[in-house]
């Protein structure tokens, strides 16, 4: 019987960290489903829209070859319902929001990863713009 991975995130200013994040996820299952935060979505998280736009990030992410499908997350109150419409057996995050989304194992498996040390988006951001 065949597995589906879900995941989510903004995979703005794509790097290695993102990569392997979704490379391990995918060696959870058969098949990985990426939900990518909408630029609105990031807007009210972040408090700054994403550099690269909505359909750009669809696009890189959905270039990935470890990617079966990837669709955009416009709530984050709608995780329960993303993990539903599917079909996912298994629900992947990052390990720095442990403990966030253990309310789903009702209806999937859920797994904490653990982050690429030393590298984020904000961080490649601010190097690059020379902000502190």
């Amino acid at each position: 019987m065949s597995r589906t991975v879900i995941t989510f995130g903004t995979f703005d200013v794509f790097h290695v960290g993102h990569l392997r994040v979704i490379t391990r996820a995918a060696e959870l299952g058969d098949r990985l489903v990426v939900g990518v935060s909408a630029d609105a979505l990031n807007v009210r998280k972040k408090g700054r829209a994403p550099v690269f736009s909505q359909q750009e990030r669809l696009e890189i992410v959905a270039a990935l070859k470890p990617v079966s499908a990837v669709f955009v997350e416009e709530s984050l109150e709608q995780k329960r319902d993303y993990i539903l419409e599917h079909g996912a057996d298994v629900l992947v995050m990052g390990d720095d929001w442990e403990g966030r989304f253990d309310e789903f194992r009702d209806v999937c498996e859920v797994v904490y990863l653990p982050r690429t040390p030393a590298i984020s988006t904000t961080a490649l951001i601010e190097k690059i713009s020379g902000t502190p």
